[in-house]
C-alpha cells in the first residue's frame, strides 16, 4: 500500500473568530477527482460554513477543493456543496444548537485518516466579541514569548 503524506488542512480563522463549544468528526461525500485533489493538499476551508437542511442532512458550503490537474471532462466544480456524514445523535445536537442566536457550525480541520478517507472536523461555535479577540492575541503572544525564553535557557 502506498504511504500518503500527512494531510491536515486547518481553518485558523475559526479559532480566532469563534469560541468552539463542541466538535464532531464527519465523513464527506466526494467524487473521485475531489479526493485526489485533497490528497495532494489542494483544499481550503477559508469562508466555509455548515448548515442543516430541512431533510435533516448536514452540508458544508463554500469549501474550495481545487480542480484535479489530470482530471478530464469528469472533473468536479471547485466550490460545490458537499454532504457530511454524521450520526443521527450528532445531527440532533447540531439541530438544537445551530438555529440559536449567536451559534454557528464551523469546519475546523480537514484531514485524511489511516484508511485514506477524507474527514472534516466541525464544531459548534459562538462568535467572539472584539475584546475576546484581543485576549486571544495577548495569550498567543505570551505563549510565544515564554517559548523564546525557554529556548534561550536551553
Amino acid at each position: 500500500m502506498k504511504v500518503l503524506k500527512d494531510i491536515n488542512i486547518k481553518n485558523r480563522r475559526a479559532t480566532f473568530d469563534y469560541e468552539i463549544l463542541e466538535t464532531f468528526t464527519a465523513g464527506i461525500v466526494l467524487t473521485g477527482t475531489e479526493i485526489k485533489s485533497i490528497r495532494q493538499g489542494h483544499a481550503s476551508l477559508v469562508d466555509t460554513f455548515c448548515y442543516v437542511s430541512a431533510a435533516g442532512e448536514v452540508w458544508v458550503k463554500n469549501m474550495n477543493i481545487t480542480e484535479y490537474f489530470y482530471g478530464t471532462y469528469n472533473n468536479h466544480t471547485a466550490r460545490r456543496d458537499r454532504k457530511l456524514l454524521l450520526t443521527k445523535k450528532e445531527i440532533g445536537k447540531l439541530l438544537r444548537r445551530g438555529p440559536e442566536a449567536g451559534f454557528t457550525i464551523v469546519p475546523l480541520r480537514l484531514f485524511v485518516n489511516d484508511r485514506g478517507l477524507a474527514k472534516l472536523v466541525v464544531g459548534i461555535a459562538r462568535g467572539k466579541k472584539e475584546y475576546d479577540k484581543r485576549q486571544s492575541i495577548k495569550e498567543r503572544d505570551d505563549r510565544r514569548d515564554l517559548a523564546r525564553l525557554m529556548q534561550k535557557k536551553a
